[in-house]
């Protein structure tokens, strides 16, 4: 059986996830691998819920409980959904993960990132990706691409400036720890050239 491989696309909100994942998918199932693709949170049942909450509540969620909240999701999600199909031989595309955590809950709300970090390596048992994909924007440059797309913004997407700020620095802070793992892609580019790279730093991983 072909190993699994497990893949994680970061960045801030309109950065271009989603475009990027979708486009990585199709080219994996045109080379003949069998993908899943897949979401934090909302990548189960339990993550609806969790989604709705962390991401759409009326009104404020306690910093920590906010961290909590994420990492029960992850925990479900990796037991129920990513852990399986890595053992099936499967690519995991997937929209976040821990670097999310450390990024929006650690710098974004002034928690200690290593303690969250923590939090959610005991909740995955340690599960890191084979290859994290950072698309890195500018804030001002993402909530303009937001503004042009749609009008309801979700909890995160609503904060001040100074909050997307905290949170590219850290995300950045995090590639430059762990080069070997996250490939930093520049997201102001035309998408089928972040494409093109993308495929190559997959074809890297053999």
């Amino acid at each position: 059986m072909t190993r699994g491989l497990f893949i994680t696309l970061e960045g801030g909100d309109g950065s271009g996830k989603t475009t990027q994942a979708e486009l990585l998918e199709r080219w994996l199932v045109e080379q003949g691998r069998t993908t899943l693709r897949t979401r934090e949170p909302g990548g189960t049942g339990v993550g609806v819920e969790v989604r709705e909450i962390v991401l759409h509540h009326r009104g404020d969620i306690a910093p920590r409980a906010e961290a909590l909240l994420y990492a029960a999701d992850r925990a479900h999600h990796v037991a129920t959904v990513v852990r399986p199909a890595l053992e099936r031989g499967e690519v995991v595309i997937q929209d976040r993960y821990v670097d999310s955590s450390v990024a929006y809950q650690g710098a974004g709300r002034v928690l200690d990132p290593r303690e969250v970090r923590g939090l959610s390596d005991w909740a995955t048992e340690g599960l890191m990706p084979d290859l994290t994909l950072l698309l890195d924007l500018p804030p001002r440059a993402a909530r303009e691409r937001l503004d042009g797309a749609r009008t309801r913004y979700d909890r995160l997407e609503a904060e001040a400036a100074a909050f997307h700020d905290r949170v590219r620095a850290a995300y950045l802070e995090i590639a430059e720890s762990d080069p070997a793992r996250i490939a930093v892609l520049d997201a102001s580019r035309p998408v089928e050239v972040i494409a093109a790279d993308i495929r190559k730093l997959v074809e890297g991983l053999g």
